[in-house]
């Protein structure tokens, strides 16, 4: 079993942003000398849901903080970056850290940084395809051209290259599924939905691929306490106050009605399907989770108290009291 930290980079009410994008790289640090495998950063713009508007540049400093761990992003939103941009930071990040980073992408949404960035509602609705093949080219050849409906250029060098780098495709719709399925590239679950989705969405990859695959990982929050009652009753005092205004920053670019999400149900539901007790519910719960799935690769949200110090101690928990107990699974 492999096991990661997500880090949403949670701007929970009375932090700084900066001071949170500290905390992030601290973070990983201490998921280095906890033992965990390998740490993601999520990205988000304009919004106090996630305060890291560049994962790429935030894995970068948390790679120079550290000597072994893997740090990637979950994800760099495709939708708003040119795919070989992205993949020139990549390169780069691969190189300078001697194959430690890993990068994840996703569509993204249709969100105001469509619009502040200029690439626009249609690269969301149907240019993620082309935006994957062009990045997925990108990564892995050493001259890249391009003659599509949303980029078209003259071939180039890559420079560097020679990264050999598979994305990650952050997928939450059976189109997606297709996309990555269609391409054998792995697939990053959302911490949304629970073990009977994540299985179905397993499923779903391995008829479009004819094989299942591999190199699949799902989000989920981890949190230990003293007791089960104890870190579900503490989970879902704190989460509320981050998700209410954090998940009204998400501002539809054109308008269209935006399904709302109760903070209160959504942390219970979460503290409900993902690791978040005592450390021996903690490892049932992931232990369940690998019958059921299949999945061998788990990053576990480690904020959700919204005190650093907290998180912190939540990390070193996991690390000696979870960790070593699911490496068999």
């Amino acid at each position: 079993m492999r096991i990661g930290v997500f880090l949403v980079a949670a701007g929970f009410p009375g932090m700084e942003a900066g001071e949170v994008v500290r905390n992030t790289v601290e973070a990983v640090v201490a998921a280095e000398e906890a033992g965990f495998d390998d740490a993601w950063i999520a990205e988000h713009h304009f919004m106090s849901y996630g305060v890291c508007p560049s994962a790429a540049t935030l894995a970068g400093v948390a790679l120079g903080r550290t000597r072994r761990i893997t740090v990637g992003t979950a994800v760099s939103v495709l939708s708003t970056h040119h795919p070989v941009a992205l993949a020139e930071q990549a390169a780069v990040l691969h190189h300078a850290s001697g194959g430690r980073f890993r990068l994840g992408v996703g569509r993204g949404g249709p969100w105001v940084d469509l619009e502040v960035f200029g690439t626009g509602l249609e690269r969301y609705e149907r240019g993620f395809p082309e935006s994957l093949d062009l990045l997925c080219a990108a990564l892995s050849r050493e001259r890249v051209a391009a003659d599509g409906e949303f980029f078209r250029f003259r071939e180039v060098t890559m420079v560097p290259g020679g990264t050999g780098l598979r994305p990650v495709v952050a997928c939450t719709s059976s189109a997606t599924v297709g996309l990555a399925a269609k391409r054998g590239l792995p697939m990053l679950l959302g911490m949304h939905i629970g073990d009977a989705e994540k299985a179905a969405m397993l499923e779903e990859y391995a008829r479009a691929r004819g094989a299942p695959g591999e190199g699949h990982m799902a989000a989920a929050v981890g949190f230990v306490g003293d007791s089960t009652a104890e870190a579900v009753r503490e989970l879902t005092a704190a989460m509320p106050r981050w998700l209410k205004p954090g998940l009204a920053g998400y501002v539809p670019v054109d308008g269209r009605p935006r399904a709302a999400r109760d903070p209160v149900e959504y942390a219970e539901m979460l503290c409900r399907i993902h690791p978040v007790g005592s450390a021996d519910h903690c490892v049932d719960v992931i232990a369940a989770t690998a019958a059921r799935t299949g999945l061998r690769h788990l990053i576990l949200m480690v904020e959700g108290a919204g005190e650093h110090a907290r998180t912190l101690e939540n990390i070193a928990r996991l690390g000696a009291e979870v960790l070593p107990r699911v490496r068999h699974l």
